[in-house]
């Protein structure tokens, strides 16, 4: 019985590993989850930075891991603070249909069908009419990721309009909610 729960518990920790969101990593960081930020030098003093999360990352995380990463190499680069001179969040969402097992039914894959969404989600309806043993015979899975991108400028000395800002004070108040990716086993 021990044998049996602890592989049980071992297979859901496993599993669990696999769906979490983005950390804050780089891009193409080897830790098993899709995602990260990346940046790139334009000018002296600009930069593009970018986040992209997987499909387990919320929109508000992608968005905040962008200002804390522009926080971050600001702070890195000499400055005090930076400007967001454009900014923008990207969804891309991917529509996966998947037939279900025994599909077919007894009259293989052939003949005409459709798929639709309806008022109780996605449902097939085949004209030789109901089935109740093979009918709704298809899963959609719909899945969106979040890329976030700003170019900014950075700049020394204290913030000098709205869209300016303080990099030190970015980093304190966006700190906490940043995880840092999972150390490896």
């Amino acid at each position: 019985m021990k044998r049996l729960t602890f592989a049980t518990l071992a297979a859901v920790a496993l599993l669990a590993g696999c769906a979490t969101p983005t950390p804050y990593q780089p891009l193409g960081a080897p830790t098993g989850v899709r995602g990260g930020f990346s940046e790139q030098q334009i000018e002296r003093n600009r930069f593009r930075v970018m986040f992209a999360g997987n499909q387990f990352t919320s929109r508000q995380r992608v968005e905040n891991y962008l200002l804390f990463r522009a926080a971050e190499l600001t702070v890195q680069q000499g400055y005090d603070g930076f400007t967001l001179v454009d900014r923008n969040t990207d969804k891309h969402t991917t529509v996966q249909t998947y037939a279900r097992p025994f599909a077919a039914g007894p009259w293989g894959y052939w003949g005409p069908s459709w798929r639709y969404y309806g008022r109780f989600g996605w449902r097939y309806w085949d004209p030789w009419g109901y089935d109740p043993f093979w009918a709704d015979t298809v899963d959609i899975n719909t899945i969106d990721r979040f890329e976030a991108s700003a170019e900014i400028v950075m700049f020394k000395g204290p913030p000098k309009n709205a869209r300016d800002f303080d990099a030190r004070e970015v980093m304190r108040n966006l700190g906490p909610t940043i995880e840092p990716p999972a150390p490896p086993r």
